[in-house]
């Protein structure tokens, strides 16, 4: 892959910087999107001039609004269980021998919010909202994006995330742990070069040693992610998960409950 459509790369003073470029989509990812993100933080675990990664979204507005629901119509455009491989690239996250750091320049909403939480750090700025939107939109993060999410807000404080779908501020984001720090929006550059400067003082080796030590205590989650998209993939060809997605694009409300009693879904 020698031409990034979807993405910007770019590796400057040790620090590898992977820019969602979809600003005109707020950032949500489809097939090709997160093929190009897999293999942009790939190249950056294994380039030795590479000590730290900084993942965000082009533009003023958006971090990553998650799947792209106009490529969605019971399955994603891409690869993988769903169309999309979404476990692949929460893995490579993980994965990655570095620290990565979320710089969250706006919103975190669905598939963003699940990227934010997989991030070793995450720097917001102070005009971001994070939060799901599965559940009203016919979908869920079956995998990191809930039990990992539970392991780093709490038990309760994710069932209410994932449960009320509501949005929170980046100062919300803070108080839950959700993020590290928040500042300005005009800071947020800074405040993100700062904390890279400061990691690309530590030892490379040591970092890569604490990173592994960290995941193997919630490794166990991918086998839970491998089972729960199969279940995703029969649910997104339900007729509960199509209005879902109908009701977002014809911006309204949808009827799951309506959905499933009628009289093609009894029985």
């Amino acid at each position: 892959m020698n031409d990034y459509t979807d993405i910007l790369y770019d590796v400057r003073g040790g620090v590898a910087r992977i820019t969602i470029n979809r600003p005109e989509k707020y950032n949500a990812f489809r097939g090709r999107t997160c093929d190009e993100l897999i293999h942009a933080l790939n190249a950056a675990s294994w380039d030795k001039a590479v000590g730290v990664v900084v993942l965000t979204g082009a533009g003023e507005k958006a971090f990553c609004t998650g799947g792209d629901q106009s490529a969605h119509d019971g399955g994603y455009d891409g690869r993988g269980i769903i169309g999309l491989p979404v476990e692949e690239l929460q893995g490579a996250l993980r994965d990655c021998p570095k620290p990565v750091i979320a710089r969250v320049n706006g919103y975190a909403i669905g598939g963003g919010n699940v990227l934010v939480t997989c991030c070793d750090l995450a720097i917001a700025s102070d005009t971001a909202q994070l939060g799901q939107v599965g559940p009203k939109v016919g979908s869920v993060d079956p995998g990191f994006g809930t039990a990992l999410l539970a392991r780093v807000v709490g038990e309760k404080r994710a069932r209410e995330i994932w449960f009320l779908c509501r949005r929170y501020s980046a100062a919300d984001a803070l108080n839950m742990g959700l993020v590290n720090a928040v500042v300005p929006h005009g800071e947020l550059d800074a405040a993100v070069e700062k904390w890279c400067q400061e990691i690309l003082a530590m030892s490379p080796t040591a970092l890569a040693i604490a990173k592994r030590s960290f995941n193997a205590d919630s490794d166990s989650i991918r086998g839970i992610a491998g089972q729960g998209m199969q279940a995703l993939a029969m649910y997104y060809e339900t007729e509960e998960s199509k209005e879902g997605v109908r009701a977002f694009l014809e911006k309204r409300k949808p009827t799951f409950r309506d959905v499933l009693m009628s009289p093609s879904n009894e029985g």
